[in-house]
Formats: C-alpha cells, sequence, structure tokens
C-alpha cells in the first residue's frame, strides 16, 4: 500500500508518518517543502494542476494531509489551512480519484460549546477564530469532494514533541531551566478553560484506522479524549512529571486563539463504531511522555 503524507515534518505529522510506516507492505512517501521530501509540494502555492502531477508521480493508495498553520495571520491561515485542502482535492480528482483522503482537522471548526455537552459531528460548526475559520473552509472543500475522503477533527493533542507554540510545549520549556528550585515562579495565562485532550499516539492510530478501514468512513470524524478537562489540571499534572516544587502563577489573559472558547469536548463515538478506534491513553500519559521527551532534547 502506497501512502502518500503531506506535512509530515510537523508535529502530527511525524507521529503519523511513524505509525503508518509500521504497517505491514506499507510504502509511506513524504510530499512537502522540506528538502527531505520524496515529492515537492506546498498546497498554499502549487496550482492543482502542479499538485496532480506530484500526485500521478507518487501514485498513492492513500493520501494523508497533516499540513495545517496554527498561527499567523489570516492570509497565511486561509492559504494553508482553506486553499491547501482544495487544491488538494482538485488534484486527488484529476490524478488519483480511487486514493482515499484522510484530512486532519480541528475541534476549533466547532467554536465555543456548551458546559456539560459533548458536541457530534452533527452539531452547527461556529468558529469564533481565522484559525478555527479557515479549518473549518477546509473541512467543507474535503467533505463535498467527489472522492473517497474522511475528515478527522482533533482535539488538543498532546504527547512527545509538543510544539513551543502550544502551551503544552512551552510550559514543558519553561519547566526544564526551573528545576527543583522550590522559590521558581512560572507566570501562565489563564488556565481556567476546559479542553479535550488527546494523546497524540492515539491522533496517529486514528489515522492509521482511517487509512486501513475497508469501507469508506463518514465525512467527518471527531477524534479526542472524549472528556473536557480543566488546562489547569493539564499545567499542574506536567509539573508533577517534571519534580516541579516552585509555584504556577496564573494570569487573567490566555491565548487569543483560544480566549473566547472556555469550553470544548467531543463526542467521540462516531469514531469508536467507524474506525474501532478509542483513546487507548489518558493525559497523564500523554503528560509523562512529553516531559520524558523533553528531557531527551539536547539543551
Amino acid at each position: 500500500m502506497r501512502i502518500l503524507v503531506l506535512g509530515g515534518t510537523g508535529y502530527l505529522g511525524r507521529h503519523v508518518a511513524e505509525r503508518l510506516r509500521a504497517l505491514p507492505g506499507a510504502q509511506v512517501l513524504a510530499a512537502g517543502r522540506s528538502a527531505g521530501a520524496a515529492f515537492a509540494a506546498d498546497l498554499a502555492r502549487d496550482r492543482p494542476e502542479r499538485l496532480a502531477e506530484t500526485l500521478a508521480a507518487a501514485a498513492p493508495d492513500a493520501v494523508v494531509n497533516c499540513a495545517g498553520a496554527t498561527g499567523g495571520d489570516p492570509v497565511t491561515l486561509a492559504e494553508v489551512n482553506a486553499r491547501g485542502p482544495a487544491a488538494l482535492c482538485a488534484a486527488l480528482c484529476a490524478a488519483a480519484p480511487a486514493a482515499r483522503l484522510v484530512h486532519l482537522g480541528s475541534a476549533a471548526e466547532y467554536g465555543p460549546g456548551t458546559p456539560g455537552v459533548r458536541v457530534t459531528e452533527a452539531s452547527p460548526a461556529c468558529p469564533v477564530t481565522p484559525y478555527g475559520a479557515t479549518k473549518l473552509a477546509g473541512t467543507v472543500a474535503v467533505a463535498s469532494a467527489a472522492l473517497d475522503a474522511v475528515v478527522l477533527r482533533i482535539g488538543n493533542p498532546v504527547g512527545p514533541g509538543a510544539p513551543a507554540a502550544s502551551l503544552p510545549g512551552r510550559l514543558a520549556a519553561l519547566l526544564r531551566p526551573a528545576g527543583r528550585d522550590p522559590q521558581a515562579v512560572l507566570r501562565l495565562g489563564d488556565l481556567s478553560a476546559h479542553r479535550d485532550f488527546v494523546d497524540v499516539r492515539d491522533v496517529a492510530r486514528a489515522v492509521e484506522r482511517a487509512v486501513t478501514a475497508p469501507a469508506a468512513p463518514p465525512r467527518v470524524l471527531n477524534i479526542g479524549g472524549g472528556r473536557a478537562v480543566p488546562v489547569r489540571e493539564l499545567a499542574h499534572g506536567l509539573a508533577r512529571h517534571a519534580g516541579f516544587r516552585g509555584r504556577l502563577e496564573e494570569g487573567a489573559d490566555g491565548s487569543a486563539r483560544s480566549a473566547r472558547v472556555s469550553w470544548q469536548c467531543s463526542d467521540i463515538s462516531a469514531a469508536a463504531r467507524a474506525l474501532d478506534w478509542r483513546p487507548a491513553h489518558s493525559l497523564d500519559d500523554a503528560l509523562a511522555a512529553l516531559w520524558a521527551a523533553t528531557l531527551e532534547r539536547v539543551p
């Protein structure tokens, strides 16, 4: 089975590619802007005709799109998150219409949740940020294409390699030099929001299930932990794994991307039915793996 992975050098993409390489008989091919990619592709810039040439050369049985932007100005977000999936779908229709497309979406597409309520795939999508809106546009492009395609709407991924732009990655970077100093104070933003955290390794396993499912999956599936967890719980859990003895000090401000969303929780029962997928790792597992990976990095 030939599987073409776009964005395989990113946070999610690295875990996805590693998981897919372990599949018996799988040949995982990388496409992207990096020098080491087997096929050059830039979803934000390439014309569909150029992407179609790349797809024809790769001849994939499945395509996994992990490419995406979580930050930047609205133009950059639109180019990568909205235009990119639309161009990819057009290219697939022209050059590899039988290939299955697995596209990584985001729970941010739903917008603010209602406390105590899990959102299903049928819930209205009301994003309140450029990130969420552009990810939703990408989902619409994929879900409406005449392809065997599925969008996995990912919750808040946590685990090894978490980027510094995310709270887990930033906190891990702060905790390492702080050590066990009881006088240390780490100043963070508002930690009162609730998020649906999912281990990045469980995300990779969901992608594997979607790629190899014998029947075409539903167009959109939620992939998350299935419960809303206070962000404060994540912060203190990671501090515990680090042996931090100082104080975590909360401020009034949170991240711009999540400021208007105080509650997020996904109903993941559809993924259980369609892919026989459920989270295998707890949040504590994810935090332990994140901290272990942080210690392994060269200072």
